[in-house]
C-alpha cells in the first residue's frame, strides 16, 4: 500500500475502466472512478470536482476513456483536466497529447508531417474534389473526424452513376463538414494493434476479419488473435507514436502490397485486445507505470 492517490477516468461499470480502478486499488488502496458527465469545473475557487471531491487534490489520474465515444465534446472534458494538471496532478497521458489524438485530422498531420506512411488520403470540404478522389482511388472510405472502432465511416465505390456518386458523399457530408477521405486498403484478412507503454514496445495483437465487412474491427466481428510483427513493423510502429509522447497507446498498422502503413495512434489504448490477443495485461502494467513515475 502507497498514500498515492490516484482517480481512474473512465465509464463506471466498463471492463478497461474497472480493471484499471482494480489495479490502482491493489498497490494503493485508494478507488476513485471518475465519470467525466459528472464532473464540475468551478473556476473561481480554482476547483475540479466530482462528487464533492476536487479532483486537483489527487496525485494523478489515469485516463482510460473519457466518453463512450470520440466526439468534439471529448475536447471539452479533456480540456477540463487541464486545470488539475496545471496544479501539479499527473494526468496519464498528458492532456495536449490526448487532445491531438482525439481528433483524427490532428493525428494524421502529425503523423505525415514525421514521414510515417499512411493509405492515400484527401481532406476537403469540396464535394466536386471529393467526387474526384473517389474516381481516383476507385474504393474509398469516409471516415469521421471524431470516431472508433469504424463507427460512422462509409465506403464508396466510383463504379456507380455519377448522381448516385454526389448523393452518397451529401449525406456523409451533412454530418461531417470537413471529410476525411482514405484509399480503400486491401487487407491480409487482418490488421494489428502494437501496444506501448511510456515508448517500450510491449506486444502485438491482430483483429482479424470473420465476415465480409471491408473493415477488421471486433464491431463488425473481427475477432482478437497472436500476432508476431517483423522488427521494420515495429520500429515504424515506434516512430509513428513517438511524437505524441503518450504514456500508453496502440497503433493501428496493416501490411499493404507497397509495405506497412499506419492508420492511426489511438488517445487511450486498448486493454482487451492486448489481453486476448497478446497476453498483457496492460492495466496491471499501466498501474505500476503511473506509481513508478509518482513515486520517484
Amino acid at each position: 500500500m502507497t498514500n498515492i492517490r490516484i482517480g481512474v477516468v473512465g465509464i463506471p461499470g466498463k471492463w478497461s475502466t474497472d480493471i484499471l480502478a482494480d489495479a490502482i486499488e491493489q498497490r494503493t488502496g485508494f478507488r476513485l472512478v471518475i465519470d467525466m458527465a459528472q464532473v464540475e469545473l468551478d473556476m473561481q475557487n480554482n476547483q475540479l470536482l466530482f462528487q464533492n471531491r476536487d479532483l486537483c487534490q489527487l496525485d494523478g489520474l489515469l485516463v482510460k476513456k473519457i466518453s463512450n465515444e470520440y466526439s468534439p465534446a471529448a475536447l471539452d472534458r479533456l480540456e477540463l483536466l487541464r486545470v488539475a494538471e496545471v496544479q501539479g496532478v499527473r494526468v496519464f497521458s498528458g492532456v495536449e497529447n490526448m487532445l491531438r489524438l482525439i481528433n483524427r485530422l490532428s493525428c494524421t498531420i502529425t503523423l505525415r508531417n514525421n514521414g510515417i506512411p499512411m493509405p492515400d488520403t484527401c481532406i476537403t470540404e469540396n464535394i466536386d474534389a471529393a467526387m474526384a478522389t473517389i474516381k481516383q482511388f476507385g474504393s474509398a472510405v469516409f471516415k469521421p473526424l471524431f470516431s472508433t472502432k469504424a463507427r460512422g465511416m462509409m465506403l464508396i465505390e466510383s463504379a456507380q452513376p455519377e448522381d448516385q456518386l454526389r448523393s452518397s458523399i451529401t449525406d456523409f457530408q451533412r454530418h461531417n463538414p470537413m471529410m476525411y477521405i482514405q484509399r480503400k486498403i486491401v487487407l491480409p484478412g487482418h490488421d494489428l494493434g502494437m501496444v506501448f507503454l511510456g515508448g517500450n514496445y510491449l506486444g502485438t495483437y491482430a483483429r482479424v476479419s470473420q465476415t465480409e465487412a471491408w473493415n477488421t474491427t471486433i464491431h463488425s466481428g473481427g475477432h482478437y488473435a497472436a500476432y508476431t510483427p517483423s522488427e521494420d513493423m515495429i520500429a515504424l510502429a515506434r516512430r509513428a507514436q513517438a511524437p505524441f509522447n503518450m504514456d500508453f497507446t496502440t497503433v493501428d498498422v496493416a501490411e499493404s502490397e507497397h509495405g506497412p502503413i499506419v492508420f492511426e495512434v489511438s488517445a487511450f489504448g486498448g486493454f482487451r485486445g492486448a489481453l486476448q490477443g497478446a497476453n498483457i495485461d496492460a492495466a496491471t502494467a499501466y498501474a505500476d507505470y503511473a506509481l513508478a513515475r509518482l513515486a520517484g
